[in-house]
């Protein structure tokens, strides 16, 4: 999967979600209720294909047709281009 505008890349482990991965690859993701229905991981898949695990996603019909995901719920099927506001993790770097 690759974050933009970030233009950070990295994989997504089968089974594992969008804000799981990223948080494992050190990026923080706005994420709430883990469970796909405040909307704060709410992001939009530029390129490739994403599934959500529930079959009630809160999105509207418009907002999946366009591409919109809930990253908590959601789990690649393909190489992913995600346009989400992600911040590297500060609190996971290590010191030299």
């Amino acid at each position: 999967m690759r974050l933009e505008p970030a233009g950070v890349a990295f994989d997504v482990p089968p089974g594992m979600d969008l804000v799981s991965a990223a948080r494992a690859a050190g990026w923080r993701w706005p994420k709430s209720c883990r469970n796909g229905t405040c909307r704060t991981c709410r992001a939009r898949v530029v390129e490739g294909h994403a599934v959500h695990r529930i079959d009630w996603p809160g999105l509207s019909r418009e907002e999946l047709a366009e591409g919109w995901v809930l990253a908590c719920v959601a789990e690649p099927r393909s190489d992913l281009v995600v346009d989400a506001l992600c911040q590297p993790d500060t609190m996971s770097l290590k010191p030299r």
